[in-house]
C-alpha cells in the first residue's frame, strides 16, 4: 500500500532501476594478451644482455713498420695577469699570428699600440725557451698559436656628481704563445 500512496502523491516511480542496461557494441577482434609474468624475488636483477663479440687482437708491428717521424717540437710561453684589456691585445695578436718570429718582431717594434711591447716580451721569452730547452734556432721559428684570454677584472670606483659613484673596470688578460720550427720544404 505504501507504493500506491507514493504514486498518488505525484512522485514518479524509479524507472531506471527497472530497465535493463543497453549492451555495449561488440569490440573488434584484438590481439590476445600475453600472460602476466610472475613478479621476481629481486627487482634489481635485470636480464643480462648478450655478450659482445671480442675485438680482434691488433697485429704486432713488424720490424719493417717503423713509427712515423716525430712531430716538430712546440715551444710555449705565457704571460698571466697582464694589466691590459684583452680586447686591445687581440688587435695586435691578430696581426702577428702565423708570422715568422723575425717578421713578428719587426711588426711589434713599429706598432703604436702599448700591447705590442707585452707581446714582444712574450715572444722573446718563448724564443729563449726554444734555444735553451729544445736546441732550436730562434730565427727559424714561427708563431703557431697565439691566444689572449680574459683574466680577473679589478673593480675601482670613481666619485661622480650628486654623491654618486661609478664603477671602473680595470681588465687583465692571460696571453699564451706557441712557437714551432718553420717548414723549409
Amino acid at each position: 500500500m505504501m507504493a500506491e500512496e507514493r504514486k498518488t502523491a505525484g512522485e514518479k516511480p524509479n524507472t531506471k532501476a527497472a530497465e535493463p542496461k543497453p549492451k555495449s557494441k561488440p569490440k573488434a577482434e584484438s590481439k590476445p594478451k600475453a600472460p602476466k609474468k610472475a613478479p621476481s624475488k629481486a627487482k634489481s636483477e635485470k636480464p643480462k644482455a648478450a655478450p659482445r663479440p671480442k675485438a680482434e687482437p691488433k697485429p704486432k708491428p713488424t720490424p719493417e713498420a717503423q713509427k712515423p717521424e716525430p712531430e716538430a717540437p712546440v715551444v710555449r710561453a705565457r704571460a698571466r695577469y697582464v694589466r691590459v684589456a684583452p680586447r686591445k691585445v687581440r688587435l695586435v695578436a691578430d696581426q702577428v699570428r702565423g708570422l715568422a718570429v723575425d717578421d713578428a718582431r719587426a711588426l711589434l717594434d713599429f706598432s703604436g699600440r702599448d700591447a705590442a711591447s707585452d707581446l714582444a716580451k712574450l715572444i722573446d721569452s718563448a724564443v729563449a725557451n726554444a734555444e735553451a730547452n729544445h736546441d732550436l734556432i730562434g730565427d727559424e721559428l714561427r708563431i703557431a698559436e697565439l691566444t689572449v684570454d680574459e683574466g680577473p677584472t679589478l673593480r675601482r670606483y670613481r666619485p661622480r656628481a650628486l654623491g654618486r659613484a661609478t664603477r671602473i673596470d680595470k681588465r687583465t688578460c692571460h696571453i699564451s704563445v706557441a712557437l714551432t720550427p718553420e717548414d723549409l720544404d
